[in-house]
């Protein structure tokens, strides 16, 4: 008889199907909150993290990267593509996939579907850098990009923020039309504007989310105020930013890592030794966020592999005693570890 698999086998797996189960399950705004908790409470840690800027293939319609950290405890990356063709092809603009892995042992931990977890996990981090470095009593939020990332913005200013009106743009009329549908009935004051410069008309934070792979100004100096916050995440990677250079040079700018933000952020524009403040010092106190009434913030964010390890975590922890995995038969254990072909040879018996 063919071996059996032991339990050591079995490594959990979160389709994308199990993924929209655990969100309905937990509730969005709950599992917004919460990842953004726990991003946070990593970001705390944040001295005890490998750190490095993702490993990215670069082709002439998009990006294919990996993005690895480590505790210490556990090791997690995540494939992560940006092709912004593909929405016309019918296709995402991103995909992804996570993994997480025991450091003692090496033993895989978890494998879970990335796409939906990424949208989540960047809404949270937005707004978690936002309840920092924002407006006190921001109410409103202009969100000029209105793709696959748009909807979870918003829900995510609304849930950690106490944001209750968002005014949305997008230079395409019918992605703003599918953004207010979808945000219909979230509790949200719902605006769908006919350009930027109105969307941003009363808003005290500036999120932008847009997907060409160039140098781009969505916006400009002349369009932003003083004393708002500006969540900038479309800018991804090198050569495709969003800001106008004047807005930066306007601003107090915070990052989460500066060798991987100097490459792919707004601040690729600005000089090499530009100062800008890392958001976990803010996070941890050593250091103030916004100063006063009238300072411009910009979080420049462009996603780290932090946010995405804790991310896997809490799936991992959210996942257990529901029915929202699979166990999969992943990895080779045979009875005797150096009988790798063995096993092979009595699995034909």
């Amino acid at each position: 008889m063919a071996p059996q698999p032991s339990d050591l086998a079995f490594v959990p797996f979160v389709s994308v199907d199990h993924m929209m189960g655990l969100i309905h399950h937990i509730g969005i705004e709950t599992l917004l909150c919460d990842l953004a908790d726990a991003i946070e409470a990593d970001f705390k840690r944040w001295e005890l993290f490998d750190k490095t800027p993702r490993v990215a293939s670069h082709s002439d319609v998009g990006v294919i990267e990996l993005m690895p950290t480590s505790d210490g405890e556990m090791y997690g990356f995540k494939y992560v593509n940006g092709h912004p063709k593909n929405t016309k092809e019918g296709l995402q603009t991103v995909t992804a996939f996570g993994l997480l892995a025991d450091v003692e042992s090496g033993y895989p931990k978890l494998l879970s579907e990335m796409t939906l977890l990424t949208a989540l996990r960047t809404a949270a981090t937005s707004a978690m850098a936002a309840r920092h470095l924002a407006p006190k009593g921001a109410r409103s939020m202009a969100m000029i990009g209105n793709g696959a990332q748009a909807e979870f913005q918003c829900l995510a200013f609304k849930a950690i923020c106490g944001i209750d009106e968002v005014r949305l743009f997008d230079i395409d009329p019918a992605a703003t039309a599918k953004c207010a549908a979808n945000l219909a009935g979230q509790g949200l004051k719902v605006v769908s504007c006919s350009s930027g410069e109105e969307s941003m008309e009363g808003a005290q934070i500036i999120t932008t989310c847009t997907a060409d792979k160039q140098y781009a100004t969505i916006l400009t100096d002349n369009m932003v105020g003083s004393g708002v916050h500006i969540n900038a995440i479309g800018g991804d990677c090198p050569g495709k930013t969003e800001l106008h250079r004047d807005i930066l040079m306007r601003s107090e700018i915070f990052v989460e890592y500066p060798p991987q933000t100097r490459i792919e952020g707004e601040i690729q524009q600005l000089e090499p030794d530009h100062p800008v403040t890392e958001l976990w010092r803010v996070i941890t106190g050593q250091t103030i966020g916004r100063r006063n009434d009238k300072e411009i913030t910009l979080f420049d964010s462009v996603g780290f592999a932090i946010e995405d390890f804790s991310a896997l975590r809490y799936v991992l922890s959210a996942i257990q005693g529901t029915p929202f995995s699979t166990q999969l038969d992943m990895l080779a254990d045979p009875d005797d570890p150096r009988d790798l072909f063995g096993m092979l040879q009595r699995s034909s018996q």
